[in-house]
């Protein structure tokens, strides 16, 4: 086999090359500083015609809506039509079902109003009111919804963050709003952001999301405090901000345990054995020693023959009350017989009376009926 060359060793030696992306890019003459190459363009019905006059399919989205929110959308369904009719999209409310349909018409021009209508839609079904949700229909805001249900595994602990989200009385969410300049609503399971700059949609997701992941927002509201003063002066303008903004650390400090000397005492003192230690008698060992377990177990058939006499005797007290409630409340039936009793008495007892006045009458002689003859005068 050959040995390798010196010039081989040079080139093993030497760093790898790096590339060059831009060795074959030539400069073009719309690529300049001055373009905004973010800046949305409005559509221009008169310019900007589609090819051959109109949209080819039809397009539609569906979204399905909480029962909550029916009777709104009833009261503002009308509102919402007029105003996609002004960029020819045609909206339909279901109740049945439950669902807001949006679909592109022939008269259509604005191809991407559809998706504009589509995040309506979305909005107006995560309860935003629907003066800020139209604001999506322009060219230059945007929306975000977050979806906070499946970030944390506890019920009672995704209630408190997203309460933190919130703030006491929502001061922490109207923080977050002035310095993102976005409209942030927290709603069940989702948060609806709606903004003019894709920069403060972006900087509002990552608060919501670190906020669910047990970081406070108050330190990212710091640092965009700090941020919106920096970018006042033009000084700094093209320098790293690094060094002005805060570095907050999560620090996991355990808990110190409380010192106890007498367990460190007695380590020191303790001598090696090669024997194992004494076995530690039962507790059944130490009172049959002491003569202990004996006057227990007398104690305890005492107590059990107590406690069986008490037993039966509170027995013995409650069927005897329940014996005299029993005898206190008569049935209602028995007492309709007494009283029907007592009534037969008192006809019974006329009956006789009146008996006894006829027996009267008939008992009376013939000679109280008959007239007695007249004593013949003499002569």
């Amino acid at each position: 086999m050959s040995s390798p060359t010196d010039a081989d060793v040079d080139q093993r030696d030497e760093p790898p090359k790096k590339k060059n992306h831009n060795k074959y890019r030539r400069d073009k003459p719309w690529d300049t500083d001055d373009i905004d190459h973010w800046k949305i363009d409005k559509w221009d019905t008169d310019n900007d015609a589609l090819p051959g006059g109109h949209l080819l399919e039809e397009s539609s989205f569906a979204t399905l809506f909480p029962k909550y929110r029916e009777a709104y959308l009833r009261q503002v369904w009308p509102v919402v039509t007029r105003a996609l009719d002004t960029h020819k999209i045609a909206c339909e409310l279901n109740l049945v079902e439950g669902s807001m349909t949006v679909r592109t018409t022939k008269k259509t021009s604005d191809p991407y109003m559809i998706m504009k209508a589509r995040d309506l839609l979305k909005l107006l079904a995560r309860s935003i009111p629907v003066a800020q949700a139209l604001k999506i229909l322009q060219d230059d805001w945007q929306c975000d919804i977050v979806k906070i249900g499946g970030l944390v595994r506890n019920k009672e602990r995704f209630v408190k963050r997203r309460q933190r989200l919130v703030g006491p009385d929502g001061a922490t969410l109207k923080a977050l709003e002035l310095l993102t300049n976005c409209f942030v609503l927290v709603q069940g399971n989702t948060v609806s952001i709606m903004g003019d700059s894709y920069k403060g949609l972006k900087q509002a997701r990552m608060i919501v999301i670190d906020c669910m992941q047990n970081v406070h927002p108050i330190y990212h509201i710091k640092r965009l405090m700090i941020q919106k003063e920096l970018a006042k002066d033009p000084k700094l303008a093209s320098e790293d901000w690094t060094r002005f903004l805060p570095k907050f650390q999560k620090k996991n400090v355990p808990r110190k345990k409380p010192l106890n000397h007498a367990a460190d005492n007695a380590k020191a003192k303790r001598v090696y054995t090669p024997f194992p230690p004494a076995q530690t008698p039962r507790k059944v060992d130490m009172q049959l020693d002491t003569g202990e377990y004996f006057v227990e177990e007398r104690r305890r058939k005492a107590k059990a023959l107590i406690t069986k006499k008490v037993e039966s005797r509170s027995k013995s007290d409650q069927k005897r009350a329940a014996r005299a409630e029993e005898s206190e409340r008569v049935p209602e039936k028995k007492k309709q017989k007494i009283a029907d009793a007592s009534n037969s008495d008192d006809v019974v007892s006329k009956l006789k009376a009146n008996m006894a006045k006829t027996k009267g009458a008939t008992t009376a002689s013939m000679s109280d009926f008959v007239a007695a003859p007249k004593k013949k005068s003499k002569k």
